[in-house]
Formats: structure tokens, C-alpha cells, sequence
């Protein structure tokens, strides 16, 4: 998914050189990699490596994210890759050169071509590529969109490789795929009705537009709702996280999947309309990798066919947390921007928006990623989690419950245990 950062704009410039030529032959290239998935905050982040110009390698941490075509990279990578930045004030912005763009990372041994590029995204600070991630470097759609993937969330590990490379498991559907950016659309069913719903595993939550939301809550008030971007719905801490409407699909068909009660979130019309115009057909949201964390999902983009494995059937809670809304900030600390309501209350009143938090447990939150700070802020309903909060530079003490957000009531609760007997 897109964010709201302060950017650069990055051009490379390729220095073409003759190789020489030499008496042994290097082995074969592999067609195919896996690599382990280290899952943050619902994003997949993989290790790759970038060539630097002694002749050595740099691991780095990567994003993989079939929901955003362009290339993003920190500063330092964009150094090591030797790209021409110029930046004026606080915009930078890439001269135009005659020279092709063509760069590349090594997936498990496979090298994975980025594409030849005018603009390469380098948001401006040292804090890396994204405040909140560890990646400094994103894999986008259009880079995806030339390989068979496998993103396997039960067992955490990702595959690429050449087209017809990759055996893809499970049920299939015809998927539609944009031919320029990569983008992804799959054929759905709510309440029975067509739609088109992206599918973006780049993203940690769904969406829905604010018309369709909003007809869904009306027709079905008992389906669990809140406001407040708490837990996985936490995209980027952007200022309207705070009232962000979030609901549980009681049932939604996604091409050969029927999936349960699953959490989204609604989305403008503004926002509605940028989406269907980059998707270039008509569509009415996207899925994204919270409710897809039981299935192996493989992308045969050759084919225009998704395949959805199942690894698991367990439902991990996904919203018992601590009820902050949180913002990560470029010097790394955490910002506080609001707080969910528990049952008509506040659920940690003691905190204001503006405060920043400081540790969880004692453990120290800046310099930690979105998705630790949250694996902090989770457990059982019920379980205390004491918070270090500061507020005008002075530290205090808050003791805060873990509470189960976006579930049904108690009244609900009843009648669905009243059903099973």
C-alpha cells in the first residue's frame, strides 16, 4: 500500500562495462528461491542481498508488496546502488538522464531484475525506508509481476521464480491482473452481490469503501464494529487512524474462498476512486494479508491464476490488544494519536493523544518496528500490560488490559452458544 511520507525522488545512472571473459564457466543461476518470511506487523519482510562497487554483498531487509508498483529504498541503499539524488529542500527530485535504469537484488541466489525506472522513491531521513519497518527496500508489483510467487504464511517462507518455475497448490480462481503495475483484482461475492476486491498482501488490514461499509452496518448492526485503528488496522499512524470505522464481515466469497468474519475497514470515497483508477477496473476494496494468514497463497502471474493452499485452520485472536492508536515517528519513537473505546469507555484513560510510549513491560519501544510494538501490546483478554508513557518530557507509570476488541457481545455471544446446543 501507498503512505503519506515527505519523499525523494532517486535516478540511476548504469555504468555499462565490458566483462572479461574468463575460462571457467559460473554455475548455473537457480530458477527458483525460498527464503524465510519474517512476518511484522502482518507484512511479509525477507532478507536480500544488494552488490556494492567493491565486488562485495550487503544483506538488507526487503518488503515484499504485490499491492504498490513502485520502487522505494532508504538513502543508504540508494549509496550503495549509486543513484543520483538531488534533492531541493525538503522534495527531491531526479534529473532526467538518457541512461537505463537496471538494478538488482539476490533472492536466496536468484537474481531478481528491478525494472528499468525514471523515479526510484527515497523518502529523506536516516531512519531507513519507512518509519516503523526494518525493510530498506520494497519489492514491488511491478518487479512481482514477472515471476511465479508463493507467499506460504502458515510456515513463513516465500518463493519466487521463473514463469512455470513454482508448483502451485490448492484451490484456483482466474485473477485480474493489470498489465502495467501489476496490480491484482479478484472476482467476489458479498451478500450474494459481484464485486471486485484487490487482493494486497502488502497491506496488514481490508478495505471497503465507505458506501458498501456503510450499507453492510446498517443491514447487519450485530455484526462487530469500533472505531479506532487498534492491532493489525495500525496501517502507518496516519492522523485519521483515530476515527477509522472498523467492522467483521460475517461471510465473504473471494474467488474460491469462503471466508469468515473477516475484519475491514472503511475507506473514502477520495481514497475509493484513486484505488479503482490505479487498478484500472472497476473495484470495491482489497483483502488484505490479516485474513489470508492460514492459506499459502501462489501468484502464477503467466496464467492469471491465484491458488489459496490452506496450511492451517486455527483462528488466532487478532484483536485482543491494548487499545492505542500509534504513530512511528523518523527519530523512532512512538507517538500516541488516540485511544479506543471499550464498551462505551475509554480503555486506557489515563493516556492522551500526543503522549509518546516509551516501553511495554519495561521493554523499550523506540527503535523497535510496528509489528514488535504490537506483539507487545497483545495477549488475553484481560492481561495487565504496564505502559511507559511520557508526556511534556516526564515519565509515568500506566497499567493498561488487554481487552477483546471487534468481537461479538455478550448478548451475541449467547445466541451463538444457544445455536450450537
Amino acid at each position: 500500500m501507498r503512505f503519506s511520507i515527505i519523499l525523494c525522488t532517486a535516478v540511476a545512472v548504469l555504468v555499462c562495462a565490458a566483462s572479461p571473459q574468463t575460462a571457467t564457466k559460473a554455475p548455473p543461476e537457480p530458477k527458483s528461491a525460498t527464503v524465510p518470511i519474517t512476518l511484522d506487523h502482518d507484512r511479509v519482510i525477507i532478507d536480500v542481498y544488494v552488490s556494492l562497487p567493491d565486488g562485495s554483498t550487503k544483506r538488507i531487509r526487503a518488503w515484499v508488496d504485490n499491492g504498490d508498483a513502485d520502487l522505494w529504498m532508504s538513502q543508504r541503499v540508494a549509496g550503495w546502488m549509486g543513484l543520483s539524488i538531488s534533492c531541493d529542500g525538503q522534495i527531491c527530485t531526479g534529473r532526467a538522464t538518457p541512461q537505463v535504469v537496471s538494478l538488482e537484488v539476490s533472492v536466496g541466489g536468484m537474481k531478481i531484475f528491478l525494472p528499468a525506472m525514471r523515479r526510484i522513491w527515497v523518502p529523506i531521513g536516516d531512519s531507513g525506508m519507512v518509519p516503523g519497518m526494518s525493510a530498506e527496500i520494497k519489492i514491488p508489483s511491478s518487479v512481482l509481476r514477472n515471476y511465479d510467487v508463493l507467499v506460504d504464511f502458515p510456515d513463513r517462507e516465500f518463493s519466487i521464480g521463473q514463469p512455470g518455475s513454482l508448483n502451485f497448490k490448492g484451490v484456483s480462481s482466474k485473477m485480474l491482473v493489470d498489465a502495467s503495475t501489476g496490480f491484482i483484482q479478484i472476482p467476489s461475492k458479498i451478500e450474494n452481490k459481484k464485486y471486485n476486491l484487490g487482493l494486497d498482501l502488502g497491506s496488514s488490514i481490508s478495505f471497503l469503501p465507505d458506501d458498501l461499509f456503510g450499507q453492510l452496518a446498517i443491514a447487519h448492526p450485530n455484526w462487530p464494529h469500533m472505531t479506532g485503528a487498534v492491532g493489525a488496522a495500525n496501517m502507518w499512524g496516519l492522523p485519521d487512524e483515530p476515527k477509522w470505522r472498523l467492522m467483521r464481515l460475517d461471510r465473504v466469497q473471494y474467488g474460491p474462498l469462503f471466508l469468515t468474519d473477516a475484519p475491514v475497514v472503511e475507506f473514502s470515497k477520495d481514497y475509493g476512486s484513486w484505488f479503482g483508477k490505479r487498478a484500472e477496473v472497476p473495484t470495491a476494496g482489497l483483502l488484505g494479508a490479516e485474513a489470508l494468514m492460514n492459506y499459502r497463497v501462489g501468484l502464477d502471474y503467466a496464467h492469471s491464476m491465484v491458488y489459496f493452499d490452506i496450511g492451517r485452520t486455527f483462528k488466532f485472536p487478532d484483536f485482543d490488544v491494548v487499545g492505542l492508536i500509534l504513530r512511528p515517528e523518523d527519530d523512532t519513537r512512538f507517538t500516541i494519536l488516540g485511544v479506543a473505546d471499550f464498551e462505551g469507555k475509554s480503555s486506557v484513560p489515563e493516556v492522551q493523544a500526543g503522549d509518546h510510549l516509551v516501553a511495554v513491560d519495561d521493554i523499550p519501544v523506540p527503535d523497535s518496528t510496528m509489528g514488535q510494538v504490537w506483539s507487545l501490546l497483545e495477549g488475553s483478554p484481560g492481561q495487565e500490560r504496564k505502559l511507559t508513557i511520557e508526556r511534556k518530557g516526564k515519565h509515568f507509570l500506566v497499567v493498561a488490559k488487554v481487552q477483546h476488541f471487534l468481537g461479538d457481545s455478550e448478548e451475541d455471544q449467547s445466541k451463538k452458544s444457544g445455536k450450537k446446543k
